[in-house]
């Protein structure tokens, strides 16, 4: 009852009030199944994209973290490429910082962050992190590219409506799997985030 009550609370906040150049809705009738639109920073590789997130509210929430995994492929050291998000803000003590009174709402706005502020001392792909520490600029061309093919084009029609069934969102997640089939057959160095 706790959990559906919050998210009540936290989804008409992110209606009314949404932190800037994000936003959040429930798919159809499901509560704990959320889908989130991040809008790539300006003056970051990621601006001029929209990359959309997947977000599962678990049982115990908020006691326990929401899990959030980019639908959107992108370029970064902290997200892997099947979109899963190294944060600390996204798993439980002692290795997290997860706690009852952090939100969906916070954790966006951090997530936000981290893509205009990548972390590469705790990555989940260890090639991408040595690219950013030894060679920004190839990093930074590389993360542009990425925008440009996979968070550009979706800003048609998705923007406005936010919906799960806006042109392209079927295609984008078949294209996400034949990307990441793609791409384990290259499979670059990973590291499990700590």
């Amino acid at each position: 009852m706790q959990k559906a009550s919050r998210l009540k609370r936290e989804l008409q906040m992110l209606s009314t009030e949404p932190p800037p150049g994000i936003t959040c809705w429930q798919t159809e009738e499901q509560i704990d199944d959320l889908r989130a639109q991040i809008v790539g920073g300006t003056e970051t590789p990621y601006e001029g994209g929209l990359f959309t997130l997947e977000i599962k509210v678990p049982e115990r929430y908020p006691f326990e973290p929401p899990k959030m995994r980019f639908l959107t492929p992108i370029y970064h050291p902290n997200i892997d490429n099947s979109g899963r998000i190294c944060h600390d803000a996204l798993k439980l003590p002692p290795k997290g910082a997860w706690r009852p009174s952090l939100n969906i709402s916070t954790v966006l706005s951090s997530i936000q962050l981290l893509m205009a502020e990548p972390n590469p001392d705790d990555p989940l792909m260890a090639d991408i992190s040595s690219e950013f520490k030894y060679n920004k600029q190839l990093f930074k061309e590389k993360a542009r590219k990425w925008t440009r093919e996979h968070a550009v084009q979706k800003n048609m029609g998705v923007e406005e409506g936010n919906k799960e069934n806006t042109p392209g969102h079927k295609a984008s997640s078949r294209k996400r799997e034949a990307f990441t089939s793609h791409l384990e057959a290259e499979e670059p160095t990973k590291k499990t985030c700590v």
